[in-house]
């Protein structure tokens, strides 16, 4: 059973209507481990599909799942496209067949964090708001109209300190034109805190991707932890 057989769109839109949490509002946590700063929609949907166990990297990951909750039928919806239900028969097939396993699952964002921070390779997902001391939290990249770019240069966006010490933070999320030479076009801000959104056009406008035959769009979610 491959992912296209989870739930249908129609279904998907009538149970998810009710979810206060949408997907700017989840952080994929990782353990120190994870070579990656960065990971694809599409990697996170492969890693928690069981699809595959490693990054573009290389990097063995093992998927961790919140048991249930708002935070979890979100990340569901955004990057499974299926409900608890649908994945929990979809591991049950894997396991049947002898293709996977049922990953660990765990109450709360707090035991999410702390399974993540000592378990190498482990890979989760925490509300935005969750304390995340001790794991990485990953960007999120979106393909857009063409094949995915991997990133050569990276620059960090500054962080003001007045909005850390305010413990002001939040998920930035971008959109990105890649011009085929590997350099950031153009940004727009699609959502976030206005101030750091100005921080993270900065630094991404910065950023350079391998080169490719033409331009490329893209999404991008880019995590200020003030807990950091």
């Amino acid at each position: 059973m491959k992912s296209h057989k989870l739930l249908s769109l129609v279904a998907v839109i009538v149970i998810f209507a009710p979810v206060r949490v949408i997907a700017a509002d989840v952080k994929v946590i990782a353990n120190g481990s994870v070579k990656a700063d960065m990971i694809s929609a599409s990697e996170v949907k492969s890693v928690f599909l069981e699809e595959s166990n490693s990054l573009g990297d290389g990097t063995h990951v093992e998927p961790v799942l919140e048991k249930d909750g708002p935070v979890h039928e979100a990340f569901l919806h955004e990057y499974l496209a299926g409900t608890d239900n649908d994945l929990q028969s979809y591991y049950r097939a894997l396991v049947f067949s002898g293709r996977g396993s049922m990953p660990k699952q765990l109450g709360s964002d707090a035991e999410m964090v702390a399974y993540v921070a000592r378990t190498k390779g482990a890979i989760g997902y925490v509300s935005a708001e969750a304390t995340v001391e001790d794991v990485k939290t990953l960007a999120i990249v979106r393909e857009g109209n063409g094949a995915q770019r991997r990133l050569i240069t990276r620059v960090e966006p500054h962080y003001p300190e007045t909005l850390k010490r305010l413990n002001i933070g939040g998920i930035v999320r971008l959109r990105l034109t890649i011009g085929p030479r590997g350099n950031v076009e153009t940004v727009e801000v699609l959502g976030g805190n206005p101030i750091l959104g100005e921080s993270a056009v900065a630094a991404v406008k910065q950023w350079v991707y391998t080169v490719s035959r033409s331009r490329t769009a893209a999404e991008l979610s880019v995590p200020f932890d003030s807990h950091h």
